[in-house]
C-alpha cells in the first residue's frame, strides 16, 4: 500500500505584505474555505478540554447544511478532554492526520496515529488525550442520530485507513475507489465519512445531484471541482461545504492521488413537517 500523507493547518499569521486575494468563497450551494485562511486568529476553543484549540469548518445554519459540523481540532501534549461530547443524542467520527491520540471509549483505550478513525456512538462515555509529545491534530464530525423504528444503534469502533482497502468504483479501472468504513448496506449508520481516492486524471464522469449534504476535506493532491455551475481549483488541506442538491464533479490534477475525506448523511426518510407547522427554512 502507498504511503499516504494528511495536510493539517498550517496556522501562524500570513506576513503584512501578503495580498489578500485568496480561494475563499460562500455562495447558497456551497462554501470552500482554503487551507491558507486556516490560521491562528480564527481558531475556537471548547468548555471541557485543556491545550486544545479548533477550526470549526462547518455547523448546521438554517437554508444551508443542517445534518452536520465538523472542526479539525488541535491537541498539545498534556491536552485533551474528559467530557468532550455535550449531547448525549449526538454520534461522531474521530480522523487523526498528525500526532498520537489516546481515545478511551468507556473502560477501553486506543492510541490513534496518523489515518486512524474512530466511530463513536451516541450515549456513549468517551475521552481523548494526546498521548505523543507532538501536537495532535484530527477531525471531530458530528451528527445528531436520527433512530428508526426497530433498527439498533450501531456499536462504537476505530479502525484505520491503513487497515481498510479502498474499492474501486464500477468501469473506472482503478482510478476511483472509495476507503468504506461502514457497509454500505448497514441500516443503523445514519452517516458516512469516507475516503475518496482518485488517480491523476481520474474523474467523477458526471455531475453529482444528490440529498446528501457534504463535507470534503483535501488530505493530499488537488483537483479542479464542480460546484453547481462553477470550476475551482483545491488542493491538500481545503475544505468544501456542500448543501443538499448541489451539482459536484472533479478531474484529478495529479501528479499523486487526489484524496478526501468525505461526509454524508444517509440511509433515513427524508423528515416531514408536521401538519399545519411552518415549513422547515
Amino acid at each position: 500500500m502507498s504511503e499516504r500523507s494528511y495536510f493539517t493547518p498550517v496556522a501562524g499569521l500570513p506576513p503584512q505584505q501578503a495580498l489578500l486575494t485568496d480561494r475563499a468563497v460562500i455562495t447558497e450551494a456551497y462554501t470552500i474555505i482554503p487551507r491558507g485562511v486556516l490560521r491562528d486568529i480564527v481558531t475556537s476553543y471548547f468548555p471541557h478540554w485543556r491545550g486544545t484549540r479548533a477550526w470549526v469548518l462547518s455547523r448546521p445554519i438554517a437554508g444551508f447544511a443542517t445534518t452536520f459540523s465538523q472542526s479539525i481540532v488541535e491537541i498539545e501534549p498534556g491536552g485533551g478532554s474528559e467530557r468532550p461530547e455535550p449531547a448525549t443524542y449526538v454520534e461522531c467520527v474521530l480522523f487523526v492526520m498528525a500526532g498520537e491520540l489516546r481515545l478511551t471509549l468507556d473502560n477501553d483505550e486506543h492510541t490513534l496515529a496518523p489515518g486512524g478513525y474512530a466511530y463513536v456512538a451516541p450515549a456513549t462515555r468517551w475521552s481523548v488525550a494526546n498521548a505523543g509529545n507532538a501536537p495532535a491534530s484530527f477531525h471531530w464530525i458530528r451528527k445528531a442520530y436520527q433512530p428508526a423504528d426497530g433498527i439498533s444503534v450501531p456499536e462504537c469502533f476505530v479502525t484505520s485507513d491503513h487497515d481498510v482497502e479502498p474499492v474501486p468504483m464500477p468501469d473506472t479501472d482503478g482510478a476511483w475507489a472509495t476507503t468504506r468504513f461502514v457497509d454500505s448496506d448497514d441500516l443503523r449508520h445514519d452517516m458516512h465519512v469516507n475516503i475518496v481516492t482518485f488517480q491523476p486524471g481520474g474523474s467523477i464522469p458526471f455531475a453529482e445531484t444528490h440529498v446528501m449534504e457534504h463535507g470534503l476535506y483535501v488530505l493530499e493532491g488537488k483537483a479542479v471541482y464542480r460546484l453547481n455551475q462553477d470550476w475551482v481549483e483545491v488542493e491538500a488541506g481545503d475544505y468544501m461545504w456542500l448543501r443538499a442538491f448541489c451539482p459536484q464533479a472533479c478531474y484529478a490534477g495529479g501528479p499523486g492521488p487526489f484524496r478526501y475525506l468525505l461526509y454524508k448523511d444517509v440511509n433515513r426518510v427524508p423528515t416531514m413537517p408536521v401538519p399545519g407547522a411552518p415549513a422547515p427554512a
